[in-house]
């Protein structure tokens, strides 16, 4: 409707009264969001977790005959247990290795492993290794008693993230308990979605809600779940070594596989320092364990992803950093996820609207 038309239909204090309803729809809508915005991290993972497990918890309730509180019950004891166990154990590890990291580059002494005197009885290659491991050492401790001034200022940053830690394990708890609360309210809650997706895109919204699900259980099982198991997978074997800052690594290795480049990055020159410091059997059994844990993403991936989905690695990789600098540690995992989704309904919208255009010409 024209605005001429709308002035003569409206009086002034219509227009008055109109305007007065839209600020206060405003300001309830801005009141609202800062109320909620210190729980969104909260919600959103609590509701990336109900849309990963809801198939488990289907598959629970029905064993149990249809009983789906009970199965919502197990679910949610099953993860906490997860969560409390190992995957804390193995984070206190990481905070503690991020602090003395964050103390030796606030000193500027970082400290270094030098070649092990035991190379140079390995056969053939051995002197070799030894000889270009004691160069590096060198080198790299030439180069960073130059860069340690400049590396200084990340000891505030690192010190805050491994502080961050007992703020995130918290919201992990919070978030599995509120996860089980939505396992049973599931198809009203997908009903609900479905009604604001018809508002928005009403021919698409079956389409977008199925993609939408299937991207939140693609990246949450394929990527964010086998990142987990072989980040804890890993961290064990790095304590089983007595490896330095083994939570540290694993939370390193955690990283990689999100961010799609691997945990072999970290996990081959573990394998060398374990055989320097191991006798032969413990060197071989370690050695054994953790190039099966290397290569778990490659196992599992192809059985829990599927097929159909195309979400770049940049995506997840710009999704981790991003999800990290706004809601700390929760956010490393939401964040790909939320990019990834978005990415996924971008992707179809466009070419939906490209079959349209081409219709009508």
């Amino acid at each position: 409707m024209p605005v001429k038309s709308l002035r003569q239909l409206l009086t002034g204090e219509d227009i008055i009264q109109l305007l007065i309803r839209v600020g206060l729809l405003g300001l309830l809508i801005i009141w609202t969001f800062l109320i909620i915005r210190p729980f969104v991290p909260i919600l959103a993972w609590s509701a990336v977790l109900a849309v990963a497990f809801y198939p488990a918890f289907s598959w629970v309730a029905k064993i149990l005959g249809g009983r789906p509180k009970t199965a919502a019950a197990i679910l949610t004891l099953i993860t906490l247990g997860i969560v409390i166990g190992p995957a804390t154990w193995l984070g206190l590890s990481a905070v503690d290795g991020a602090r003395e990291l964050a103390k030796q580059l606030g000193t500027g002494d970082l400290a270094l492993q030098s070649a092990p005197e035991q190379l140079k009885s390995w056969p053939v290659v051995g002197p070799w290794l030894y000889d270009l491991w004691d160069q590096a050492y060198n080198n790299i401790r030439a180069v960073l008693r130059e860069v340690a001034p400049y590396l200084q200022p990340l000891a505030g940053p690192l010190l805050s993230l491994a502080g961050d830690a007992s703020l995130g394990t918290l919201q992990f708890l919070v978030s599995v308990f509120v996860a089980g609360f939505l396992f049973p309210h599931g198809p009203r809650l997908v009903a609900a979605g479905r009604g604001f997706l018809f508002r928005i895109v009403p021919e698409q919204s079956e389409h977008f809600l199925e993609l939408g699900g299937a991207t939140i259980r693609a990246v949450a099982q394929g990527v964010i779940g086998v990142a987990i198991v072989q980040a804890l997978l890993a961290g064990i074997g790095f304590k089983m070594a007595a490896v330095p800052s083994a939570g540290l690594l694993a939370f390193i290795v955690l990283l990689l596989s999100i961010v799609q480049i691997g945990a072999f990055l970290v996990i081959l020159p573990v394998i060398i320092w374990i055989w320097t410091a191991k006798d032969v059997t413990t060197a071989l059994l370690l050695t054994v364990f953790l190039v099966l844990v290397g290569f778990i993403d490659t196992m599992l991936k192809p059985l829990v992803m599927g097929r159909g989905l195309t979400t770049p690695t940049i995506v997840i990789f710009v999704g981790v950093i991003g999800g990290t600098l706004a809601h700390g540690i929760v956010g490393l995992f939401i964040g790909p996820i939320i990019l990834s989704v978005a990415w996924e309904l971008m992707m179809a919208w466009i070419r939906t609207e490209d079959r349209a255009a081409a219709s009508e010409s």
